[in-house]
């Protein structure tokens, strides 16, 4: 094993599960959860990071500023403590109680947006909450994931190639989008690859990435309240949109056979799944991406209250009428959301402007707010 100084210098990117036995369906789940960020937004944060570095763009005073759901913001949060930045995270309701609580662990702000956009998601707010902050003080630096190309070129230097070593017969490959970070560099790569491969875009029921109508999403990672800005269709060859109480069944469905994944993860699994029922897989050769394990999603995608509440008492029904076991069942406990509603009205109020320091002073330790 490495020796390593900074939490960014460790990703074990080289860990697959044969699914196969829990699909029915040959498929190869490549786990992108194993750094100290917990999942593969660690690889696209560096290199945003980075480059933002060799531009000259972040300085000693800077303030790094994103729109996250969780995981990135999670992420740009430890590499800012590792490398002496403050960092403020923007995020939203849905975002997971201890997702948040990791970032402000990590010595983080967190503040979060209430009020939906047009298209009934909280993307749109959040980003013009971001574009607000970098207005009132020119020390913000907002990374911005939606359109840095270093969040596609990242997966396109790293994450494809690592499923072209492992896997040099790919047939199909099954990509979650989200910003479509991971998808355009993935998709980049195969294009050039010696054979052809065939790219599944696997999106969340009710996100308008690749047209349709808007519908409520509750499960953060995947999905889009606006056309991705990253987003070129001419590299992807089929979509499929996956509703989330299959996501969920698809979840409870791994965790029983001791795979314990997050809420993206279930969605693509649950689309491939499809996928390879409807085709002929039995000579494929099919890899998914998982981007991040279970442990955030407890209080959610694993809550029995919190399941039941959103989606009804048959959520975790099977198609032959049978129940999948619920890994909450018997611990019924206060629902988290019931504290994510308190929100605090300082969150979505104009943002005040940072204080002015001397050239001369000494950095201040970055102010921790808690939303909740």
């Amino acid at each position: 094993m490495p020796v390593i100084s900074a939490p960014y210098a460790f990703n074990e990117g080289d860990l697959y599960v044969d699914l196969e036995s829990i699909c029915g369906h040959p498929l190869y789940l490549k786990c992108e959860a194993f750094n100290f960020a917990g999942s593969i937004k660690l690889k696209a944060a560096n290199e945003m990071v980075e480059k933002a570095e060799r531009d000259g763009i972040l300085k000693a005073d800077s303030v790094l500023v994103e729109s996250s759901s969780g995981n990135l913001g999670v992420a740009l949060s430890m590499i800012a403590a590792s490398k002496g930045y403050r960092f403020l995270c923007v995020t939203d309701s849905r975002c997971n109680l201890s997702t948040r609580l990791l970032m402000e662990a990590l010595g983080s702000e967190v503040h979060i947006v209430a009020d939906q956009d047009t298209n009934g998601g909280f993307l749109g707010t959040r980003i013009e909450y971001v574009r607000s902050l970098c207005a009132s003080d020119d020390r913000y630096v907002w990374l911005s994931q939606y359109t840095n190309a270093g969040n596609w070129m990242a997966h396109y230097r790293t994450t494809a190639p690592e499923i072209a070593r492992r896997f040099p017969e790919l047939d199909v490959l099954f990509v979650g989008a989200g910003t479509t970070g991971t998808l355009m560099g993935c998709a980049r790569y195969f294009r050039e690859w010696h054979r052809p491969v065939r790219i599944v875009a696997v999106d969340a029921a009710g996100s308008v990435a690749f047209g349709g109508e808007p519908g409520r999403r509750m499960i953060p990672g995947l999905g889009m309240s606006m056309r991705p800005p990253l987003l070129d269709e001419a590299f992807v060859d089929e979509v499929i949109r996956v509703e989330e109480p299959d996501t969920i069944r698809m979840c409870h469905r791994m965790a029983r056979h001791g795979f314990l994944f997050g809420g993206s993860t279930g969605t693509v699994v649950s689309g491939a799944t499809d996928w390879l029922k409807r085709h002929d897989a039995r000579d494929l050769t099919g890899v998914a991406i998982a981007p991040d394990l279970g442990e955030r999603y407890l209080d959610t995608i694993y809550q029995t209250n919190w399941l039941q509440d959103l989606y009804g008492d048959q959520v975790l029904a099977t198609e032959d009428g049978d129940r999948v076991p619920d890994a909450g069942d018997g611990d019924r406990v206060l629902d988290a959301r019931d504290g994510d509603q308190v929100l605090d009205a300082r969150d979505t109020a104009p943002p005040k402007p940072l204080p002015r320091e001397p050239k001369s002073a000494s950095r201040a330790p970055a102010r921790r707010r808690s939303s909740t």
